[in-house]
């Protein structure tokens, strides 16, 4: 491709920048190897690295059934059936279960250095996360001493590492130290090693514990290895539980941890998993890597996955591109969100999708636990809603990047916990509804948890949360082609819960096929006689998700060869009877299966509007109508809300094409948070650039990736949307490379003046299936070959190819 216009912006440095220390903990620096986190403070005179480890929960496996469930169902059902939707809301408190489990914190790594550090010199202070190298650096100077310290997290060698340095010879002098709020206890091995072994609360309030009792929680063990340089400097312990370093010229911190979690179905207590002899081992497998070694192994696995695409943006004219690319260099991020609301810099826009990235990367990896509410990264033993997965919209948006922002593999923990969640859901489908396949409700844990949780029956009875899930494992192929995946992990998932949701499913009125009892999450409704209720029938989401397993699991059978199944047969009788998306008096999509009277038209979810993002039954080219009540329902929602409702907003209206209010969004959610002062569902972003509900919750920042993906390219197997919610205005002039449509195509656009320039092609899979490219008004047919690079003209017209053979 022709990159004359955007190779001034390509050097761009990607960094999350401070002038000093953190004050608060969304000041600090997050980096992860997907398993395990660290939140780095950057102190001087003393150091915070806050650690965790993903495995780390309270609880043990739990029943998930409840045999009284189904006479509560038939109550909960006749009331329902009589209009009486309050007191089928009462009844169906019934039907919620017992609270999810807690995700636990790991420790801290504390550093203390000697008092001199108390006067460093302020102006020289930097701290920095690159995220081009996924390394947090900190620099400053003391006397004439300039100090640094480098901190990663490696995948391939599952060790956080860190090290200090002094510009002079046996200028570094410290003590190190390992602690945790969970029980535990620290010993020394040999002269270097802090081992410090713990355990989690085998519930989620711990009783009382006695010396003699065995713990039954999930056992923990993390292990610090201490190097210095050779012969400048000396090792001593302190008091048994400290390392102090004397004199030498860098020192090198070595964090391995592990659980005694050996999977979903294990009791802790039952488990031959012993953590302190795993983290010895990872150990004893680096022990002859230099820290050289272990960061070019770093770099190598981090950047093969973030490397794969790029984003600069402009608003200014290309002639002034190269002029203005240093104006930010070395600014704090904090003050670079403060000026945003005026100054509407794209390169922060950049900063921020590309964060949302790095967050996937470093919190998600094959092997790993799904990134949770707040990825991996925890201080609390009692965290903000759990930090737990929730079903109803937030472990979905986690993983809404992945696939077009070129991170696919991200995405298999996911798949993997959606195994453990259908064993447990058979069970929970059986006894509490009496229906086959599996079920999943609103909010899970690392249990894989699949029964409705305690709380409001508005939240918690919702079983289509492994409904939604399924669509992610049909995404995945269509984003791949990826035939044996589809056979072997996609399909048998889908039949399970496709004979889930024909059982769930009943006759209605008109002839309806009807979900009942039914709510749209987290949202009530004004009942006829005047009273508030949450549970009805046929909430247009549950509709909406149905339709669109329903529909994945007819295109997967065609695929497969399996149309003559009787699943797909009976799938294929119940499409045509589900109850359809009505709109309302007032124009805007109807959220329940009756007009009701809303008591909160602002609310944060946007249930109502799945079949337009993320589902595919409502759009602009086949639903128009819908589409034009979807915008007025947007209207009607407004602007406000958390962090995560504004980026679903934003891909909202980018589906819609309406790249002004896409845009608005965006520049909604980038404002500054400040920790003292936060306010509840009013979103923004902290100074480390977490999104903000507030308090801190991921979802929001794996969002905005996705919305600002979704503005540029959009995609079906068969038609190709060019810059579809671009504003051009805002963003002018710019280019993206390494997105991912879905037929497995790699984009690249290059735009200028607002206008597409240049797109390039290729077929990263082995079958074609793009039909069309589109760009405004202009739509050409196209054919694509595998192992060849397609170069198309601002006019669509294809200008060159390139074979990669």
């Amino acid at each position: 491709m022709d990159t004359s216009h955007s190779q001034c912006l390509t050097s761009r440095p990607l960094k999350v920048i401070f002038e000093e220390p953190a004050k608060y903990w969304t000041d600090a620096l997050p980096i992860g190897n997907g398993r395990l986190g660290a939140m780095v403070w950057g102190g001087v005179a003393s150091e915070l690295i806050q650690l965790n480890e993903d495995t780390l929960w309270t609880g043990v496996p739990g029943i998930y059934t409840n045999p009284n469930a189904p006479n509560a169902l038939s109550e909960v059902r006749n009331l329902v059936d009589s209009g009486e939707y309050a007191e089928a809301t009462a009844a169906a408190a019934k039907l919620v279960g017992n609270p999810a489990e807690v995700y636990q914190l790991l420790g801290d790594i504390k550093l203390e250095f000697d008092d001199s550090h108390l006067n460093y010199a302020k102006e020289t202070y930097q701290r920095q996360l690159d995220l081009d190298t996924a390394t947090a650096r900190i620099k400053y100077t003391v006397g004439d001493v300039e100090f640094s310290r480098e901190h990663f997290a490696s995948n391939p060698n599952q060790v956080m590492v860190t090290k200090i340095s002094g510009n002079k010879p046996r200028s570094l002098s410290f003590t190190v130290s390992l602690n945790s709020k969970l029980d535990h206890h620290c010993q020394m091995k040999g002269k270097s090693q802090i081992i410090m072994e713990g355990h989690c609360p085998e519930k989620r309030i711990p009783p009382l514990m006695y010396v003699n009792d065995k713990p039954k929680g999930i056992q923990f063990s993390a292990v610090l290895d201490l190097q210095i340089s050779e012969g400048n400097g000396v090792i001593r312990i302190l008091d048994d539980n400290k390392l102090r370093v004397e004199g030498s010229d860098w020192a090198i911190l070595l964090l391995v941890a592990s659980s005694s979690f050996d999977g979903p179905f294990t009791e802790p207590s039952d488990s031959k998993r012993d953590p302190t002899t795993d983290s010895l081992s990872v150990l004893k497998s680096i022990k002859n890597l230099s820290y050289a070694d272990l960061y070019a192994r770093h770099l190598d696995d981090f950047q093969n996955l973030f490397h794969r695409v790029s984003l600069q943006l402009s608003k200014s004219s290309t002639r002034n591109l190269c002029l203005k690319q240093n104006q930010y260099d070395g600014v704090p991020t904090a003050e670079r969100i403060k000026a945003f609301q005026v100054d509407e810099d794209p390169y922060l826009v950049e900063l921020l999708f590309q964060f949302g990235r790095y967050l996937l990367i470093s919190s998600s990896r094959p092997g790993t636990q799904v990134a949770n509410l707040q990825g991996i990264w925890n201080k609390d033993l009692a965290p903000k809603w759990d930090s737990a997965p929730h079903l109803n919209i937030n472990l979905e948006m986690n993983y809404w990047p992945s696939l077009p922002c070129n991170l696919s593999e991200c995405q298999e923990p996911l798949f993997d916990f959606l195994t453990s969640l259908s064993v447990n859901g058979r069970e929970t489908a059986k006894v509490n509804y009496e229906a086959s396949g599996w079920v999943v409700h609103h909010k899970t844990d690392i249990w894989a948890k699949s029964s409705a949780s305690d709380g409001n029956v508005e939240w918690a009875l919702w079983p289509m949360g492994g409904a939604w899930l399924c669509v992610h494992l049909w995404e995945h192929y269509t984003f791949t082609m990826d035939r044996d995946f589809l056979k072997d992990k996609v399909y048998p998932l889908l039949e399970g819960c496709g004979l889930f949701l024909l059982d769930w499913l009943i006759k209605g009125k008109g002839g309806y096929l009807e979900t009942n009892p039914s709510t749209s999450p987290e949202h009530e409704f004004i009942a006829p006689a005047g009273k508030r209720a949450s549970v009805s029938y046929s909430s247009t989401m549950d509709m909406a998700i149905i339709k669109e397993v329903f529909s994945v699991i007819v295109s997967a059978a065609e695929v497969l060869d399996k149309n003559e199944d009787d699943l797909v047969k009976r799938v294929r009788t119940a499409q045509s009877r589900l109850y359809p998306t009505k709109i309302a008096k007032d124009g805007s999509i109807m959220e329940w299966a009756q007009d009701f009277q809303d008591p909160d038209v602002h609310h944060r979810h946007l249930s109502h509007l799945f079949g337009l993002f993320p589902g595919h039954t409502v759009t602009t080219e086949s639903t128009p109508d819908l589409c034009k009540a979807a915008e007025r329902t947007l209207h009607k929602r407004g602007k406000e809300g958390p962090g995560w409702s504004t980026t679903w907003k934003a891909a909202l209206w980018a589906r819609l094409h309406n790249s002004e209010h896409s845009y608005q969004m965006v520049k909604h959610l980038i404002y500054f948070v400040d920790p003292q002062h936060e306010k509840p569902f009013e979103g923004g972003l902290y100074s480390n650039l977490f999104a903000a509900h507030p308090p801190f919750q991921i979802d929001a920042n794996f969002g905005f990736t996705a919305a600002v993906a979704e503005m540029l390219v959009q995609s079906t197997l068969e038609d190709l949307y060019l810059l579809p919610a671009l504003p051009r205005d805002k963003w002018a002039n710019g280019c993206v490379k390494g997105l991912m449509a879905r037929g497995g195509v790699v984009v690249n656009i290059c735009w200028i003046e607002g206008n597409l320039h240049e797109v390039g092609l290729w077929l990263k899979s082995q079958k074609n299936s793009l039909k069309r490219l589109r760009y405004r008004a202009n739509i050409v047919p196209v054919n694509l070959s595998c192992e060849t690079i397609y170069t198309y003209n601002g006019q669509l017209e294809c200008v060159n190819t390139y074979s990669l053979l």
